[in-house]
């Protein structure tokens, strides 16, 4: 009798594990390639020659030069990641809050501020200004009476 040895691939099950083991760290590995591409454009600190020099590296000898670009300037590469996702934050938050409040609407200090030049200049009234600072104040200033005559014209002209 001759004793046949089984091995781990001849089982169906073991053989579909080591399969998507063997293509999931074929994928991680080209995620850590592309990673490193991008950190080595990304990086603001190196010339374009030391660009240059570690991509033709990363591309010539790959695993090799993945595993010395991680050892070499691996602990800088969440920095910068971190800094240019702050970046885009900031950038993100500036716009929403621009477009939020609108960039040639004044604030409510501003028409308060020109409300008091105008009552120092003698042209209003102290009992205009009171009137004028309410509405500033409740947010039915003029800005917001434009926007609501606009409204209302586009509703009576909808009733027609």
């Amino acid at each position: 009798m001759s004793a046949q040895m089984n091995l781990a691939y001849d089982y169906p099950l073991l053989s579909a594990f080591w399969t998507m083991l063997v293509f999931f760290l074929w994928i991680m590995w080209f995620v850590l390639l592309f990673r490193i591409i991008v950190d080595i454009f990304r990086d603001d600190t190196m010339g374009g020659w030391t660009k240059t020099g570690w991509l033709v590296f990363v591309i010539v000898l790959p695993f090799l030069g993945v595993f010395v670009y991680v050892i070499a300037r691996g602990k800088n590469m969440g920095r910068r990641e971190m800094a240019q996702a702050r970046a885009q934050q900031e950038a993100f938050d500036s716009y929403v809050g621009e477009t939020a409040h609108g960039e040639g609407r004044p604030s409510s200090a501003d028409e308060l501020a020109k409300l008091s030049q105008i009552r120092a200049s003698g042209d209003i009234t102290d009992e205009e200004f009171r009137r004028a600072k309410e509405l500033v104040l409740t947010g039915h200033g003029p800005t917001e009476r434009q926007g609501a005559a606009t409204s209302s014209t586009h509703t009576s002209t909808s009733d027609r």
